[in-house]
């Protein structure tokens, strides 16, 4: 087994595990060591006891590279391999049938990959197409983007989808919902992306009836292609209870604008809960199904999502990311 993969196979396995960003690079880091050695180098080491010599590897990675260099599966690696895999359980057609990922961040932002790895990786999976959704200026925690910062990573965008193609990058943004509802970026820059993910990050105990009328205001945006993560809620670690908002109005806003509702896959979140899912279904809405991955192993978290899609009783055709690419951007097109 080449030792190279194994590292990163194991960094993609324990970002989605959620083992923790430290482990995560320190797999990738000694990737990258190991790439820059012949292999022949790299047996007189192991045989030596010294792969710990080299920058970046430690006793786990100089383990595994040994093992690998050896012929064999890496212990560290069978075992996350042997880990429970996303299940999509009866939702399973409905993964079969997604063609996309419109919420994934980069390390343009607070994500973990570059843009062109986690692209590669959307590709890998089977997706036509990613939509990349870094944060807004406002979400200074997360790097989120100014303006000129923006631009640029638009044309990187396009040189990457020079290269990358039939396999597609979708320009956009998880912009934040302000505290009277307005979108976190110029009106312009909004006009010029593909798909724009609304979603509320600051202020989320906010009484109910300002909640619900400043999610309502960003989704009568001609901008707002899709609602985030709606309650904001945490329900891993010390969690974090819901936003309060009137879902009759919500919901019905976004079924009267055709606009999206997200099903969030992250597992902390999945978001909305049931009983709000289905009043999504109940008010017609369409969904969009999205991993808002911060890392490459993340994009493997879709299924939990099609789960709960099938649970609620999702119309597969409701569903936005099961369109081809044309059809979807006609869709987010139409809103302005």
């Amino acid at each position: 087994m080449d030792p190279v993969d194994a590292l990163e196979r194991i960094a993609t396995l324990l970002e989605r595990s959620r083992a923790g960003r430290y482990k995560e690079e320190a797999f990738r880091r000694a990737a990258d060591t190991v790439r820059q050695h012949p292999a022949e180098e790299l047996r007189a080491l192991a045989a030596a006891g010294k792969l710990g010599d080299l920058p970046g590897i430690g006793s786990s990675t100089a383990r595994v590279i040994a093992q690998a260099l050896a012929g064999e599966v890496p212990e560290y690696l069978a075992r996350l391999e042997a880990e429970a895999e996303p299940d999509a359980g009866p939702g399973a057609p409905i993964r079969a049938a997604l063609r996309g990922d419109l919420h994934l961040h980069s390390d343009w932002s607070d994500g973990g990959a570059t843009i062109e790895q986690m692209a590669r990786k959307g590709a890998e999976l089977g997706h036509e197409y990613l939509a990349l959704t870094d944060h807004s200026p406002s979400l200074t925690v997360a790097h989120g983007l100014e303006p000129e910062r923006l631009e640029t990573q638009l044309e990187l965008v396009a040189r990457l989808n020079a290269e990358l193609a039939p396999f597609r990058i979708l320009t956009g943004i998880e912009v934040d919902i302000l505290a009277d509802g307005a979108l976190d970026q110029s009106d312009d820059l909004l006009a010029e992306l593909d798909v724009v993910v609304a979603s509320v990050h600051s202020k989320l105990r906010m009484a109910e009836q300002p909640m619900t009328d400043r999610m309502v205001a960003a989704i009568a945006s001609p901008h707002t292609d899709i609602l985030g993560h709606c309650t904001g809620r945490m329900v891993l670690g010390k969690g974090r209870p819901e936003s309060t908002f009137d879902a009759d109005l919500v919901f019905g806003a976004c079924a009267h604008f055709d606009k999206a509702v997200e099903i969030n896959c992250r597992p902390e979140r999945l978001d909305p809960p049931m009983r709000l899912l289905e009043e999504v279904v109940t008010a017609g809405c369409k969904v969009s199904i999205d991993s808002d991955a911060h890392a490459v192993g993340q994009l493997e978290w879709q299924p939990y999502g099609c789960a709960r899609a099938a649970e609620a009783g999702v119309a597969e055709d409701a569903i936005v990311n099961t369109w081809p690419v044309d059809r979807l951007l006609a869709w987010t097109a139409s809103h302005s």
